[in-house]
Parts: C-alpha cells; structure tokens; sequence
C-alpha cells in the first residue's frame, strides 16, 4: 500500500463513479419522463432476466446515505450522471424544476461533504421521444443536447466546476444502433455511423454553453478505449488491429481531439453510410478545446484477420488469460498502453481514468463486510501501469473507480457488481467491501503524504 501511494501526487484526484439509469431508481416519480433504457428494459430478452432500472439502487431517495459513503472514504470527488429525462421528459422544451431540484440537492449535499461533484450529461439514456423522432442518428438530438447542457448549467454552474458531457459514446452508437445489444436496440450500421458523429456534435455544441460566463468551468468528454493488439507478430493480423483500433479509438479521439475523422476508418466503412451526416463545418464544432479528457479502461482486444480468402472481418481472439466475471482479460498493461497512444499521438492534454473496475463474483457479507480480494488485485495492478505510464511523462491527473456501489449492469441487469460498496438488491443495505476500505487508505496515503 505504502509504496503504492508514493507513486502519486498530493494533488491527484480519487474518487468513485455511477451513473443516474444505474442506480437512481424512481423512474415514474417528479415528472421524469421515460428514457431508451426504460423502454428497451421492459422488452423481453433484452436483459438479463427482464431486469430493469425501476428500482435500481433506490439512490433517488438514499442519495444523502451515499454522499456520506463517499465521504467516509476519504475520496476527493464523485462523479455521477445527470438524467435527461429527468430534467425534460420530453427531451425538449418543458424543464421539469423537481427533476433539477435533485441534482441541486445532490451538488450541495456532495459540497457540504466536501467533495467535489464531477457531473455527466449523457451516461446514454436518452429520453424516449427523442428516439421516437430518430434518436441520435438524427441531426436535431445533438442540438436538443445542446440546449440541455444550457438548462443544466444554469441550474448547477454556479456550483458545479468540473463538467462532463458524454459517456463513452461508442457504446450509445454502436452497441445501442448497431449491435442492438443495448437500448434503443437497433441494428443498423448505417445509423449507427450517423449516430456517433451526432454525439460528436452534441458534446462540441455543448462545450461553449457549459462554459459561458463561467471562466471557472472545466469541461471534457469521457471514451471508452481498448488496447489493441495483433494476434501475433508475423504482420498478417497488423491491418486488422489496425481497423479495431481505428473504429474503436481513432474515431473518437481523432475529431475531439484534431479536428478530423481518420481518413483510413472512413475509407473502412465507405460502403456502410451514414458518413453523409458528416458535415464539413462540424468539425469545428466538434474539435473545441477542452481542459480535460476522461478515459475509461476496462480490458484489451486481441484481434486476428480472417481466415477467408477476400474477407474484411476481424476476428477478435479469446485468450487463455485471467478474466474477470464479465469475461473481459485482466490486462493492466493495456491501460498503460492506452494513456501512451493518447500521449503520443494528441496534443496535450490532462487526463482522468474516469472508469477502471471490475466485476467478480463476491461472496456474501462475512463478519460486515466482503473479502474481494481479486478487485483490489486488479485496481492495484491498473494504477501500478498508471504510474508508470505517469513516470513516462503522461499527464493523468486523477483516478475514479467504477464502480461506487453495486448497480444495474446495463443488459446484464443485476447478475454483475463492479460496486466497491456490496449491495443486498433485496433490502438495498450498503456494505463497503474490502476494496472499499483498501481503495480509502490509498486515497488517504496519497492525499497526505509530503511532496518529494
């Protein structure tokens, strides 16, 4: 632990994550309006066991018991999502005030704590009439987003100083409209193109009105990235860790972060359209500057080329390699790898792990609390790469863990926790783990340790 802390700045930020569909709960109460994950929940098959975000975590009404949680360990900040529904149902025009009371009371309640509340626009659940207008394949949602951001921070601006805009938005284009694995559950390549320059826009269209009149305000956009690596090093599998890691991580951080979209991942998918949604001018839009740039890491892609003559698929490679419950390789490397790529190949920025967790299969409460040893092994071995990826010049300047509690999984509903904090999804009883105490003791060792 000791020799852990050492590695890390007095000022690196330490602090845990959530997001609103995951664990507020009260889907129907003060107004809210229903969002893609409550629609695509509701539809058979589509979660595990038909499981659903009605309930979640009931952090609606136990937002205070949660505000102490982060508190008693010791972290600096918590980062949380902002629902869309629940500030206008519609997704546009009529604002819900009881929606914005919430995370009102929610920033004051984390202020008086003394952390520091590090909100997110768009953790992907869109409001459902959106989607029923198109969705984020639609030009009109990224500007409705826009004019959301503007609602929010007036509301929360004048308290709120590090800001978020979208959530991994690979995740809300291709697995939401390609793969169909997640809500609105589409599967059309094409849209989903369309859909992730769209929230290229929205971020870039809401970046200036997170910041007007309020000079304090830092803003960024969190992705999703993978290291990506060739199934092995004869050259014959190079080109297709080339199309991975250019539709995965490329296409994301090339707009954000140059101004433009990778002219090779463009020729990749010139047959697919929805590139015509591409417009010249966006680019702009979308390539503002920004203070910060959050990543999250969960695991690496081992990608092998096809093996018939012709095909363009890739195939991706299961290792035999430690895995967590998810089924996703132990990879600490991969991150310390990813921060180098980002370093590299980018001009500089600050950067945040803005998620890094994992889900394990946690034995039941045992004398107060869970031995998860397996987590604290993995977020140990993914800060040691962050270290050195520190130590190698790389500007990371805080760490979040996913996540803070125990939730619902997305289509895996409630059968995966990533939660430091165990919770009984019968009784809703919080019970921190022992990587929750681990987690607390190195943010404190870090925190108070003297400069070097």
């Amino acid at each position: 632990m000791s020799a852990l802390s050492q590695r890390f700045d007095p000022g690196f930020v330490w602090g845990a994550a959530t997001s609103a569909y995951q664990i507020e709960g009260a889907v129907k109460e003060d107004g809210r309006g229903p969002s893609i994950w409550d629609t695509f929940a509701a539809q058979p098959g589509r979660t595990f066991d038909g499981h659903t975000g009605e309930v979640a975590v009931d952090h609606y009404h136990r937002w205070p018991e949660d505000v102490a949680l982060v508190r008693e360990l010791g972290l600096d900040a918590y980062r949380f999502s902002i629902s869309w529904s629940r500030v206008q149902p519609e997704g546009s025009g009529r604002v819900e005030p009881r929606g914005l009371a919430f995370y009102d009371r929610l920033v004051d309640g984390l202020l008086e704590a003394g952390l520091e509340p590090w909100p997110t626009l768009f953790h992907w659940d869109l409001p459902q009439a959106l989607e029923d207008a198109g969705g984020w394949p639609v030009r009109d949602t990224a500007e409705r987003f826009a004019d959301y951001a503007q609602i929010v921070a007036d509301a929360l601006g004048d308290r709120v100083r590090s800001w978020t805009t979208t959530n991994e938005p690979w995740c809300a284009a291709f697995l939401g409209y390609g793969a169909g694995i997640h809500a609105p559950g589409r599967t059309e390549p094409a849209a989903a193109l369309a859909a992730s320059h769209h929230l290229h826009l929205a971020h870039g269209l809401a970046v200036p009105r997170l910041r007007e009149g309020r000079p304090e305000a830092r803003v960024g956009v969190t992705l999703n990235l993978y290291a990506v690596s060739p199934a092995d090093d004869t050259g014959r599998h190079d080109d297709a860790a080339r199309r991975i890691d250019g539709l995965m991580n490329r296409w994301f951080l090339d707009p954000v972060l140059l101004g433009r979209y990778p002219q090779d991942v463009l020729e990749d998918v010139a047959g697919v359209g929805g590139t015509e949604a591409i417009r010249a001018e966006d680019l702009a839009v979308i390539a503002a500057p920004l203070d910060f740039l959050g990543i999250n890491y969960y695991s690496r892609h081992v990608v092998a080329a096809s093996p018939w003559p012709g095909a363009s698929e890739v195939d991706f490679v299961n290792r035999e390699w430690p895995k967590t419950a998810s089924g996703w390789d132990i990879d600490p490397a991969g991150l310390g790898e990813v921060l180098r790529q980002v370093h590299r190949d980018y001009p500089s920025i600050p950067i945040y792990i803005t998620e890094n967790g994992a889900a394990f299969d946690d034995l039941e409460v045992r004398d107060g609390t869970i031995d998860d040893q397996d987590r604290i092994d993995f977020v140990a071995g993914h800060l040691e790469a962050l270290a050195d990826a520190v130590d190698d010049g790389v500007d990371v300047r805080g760490y979040f863990a996913w996540s803070l509690l125990d939730n619902f999984e997305w289509a895996e509903g409630y059968a995966k926790r990533f939660g430091i904090v165990h919770v009984d999804f019968d009784t809703l009883v919080r019970t921190p783990k022992a990587s929750a105490r681990w987690f607390a003791e190195l943010a404190r060792a870090s925190s108070t340790k003297e400069r070097a």
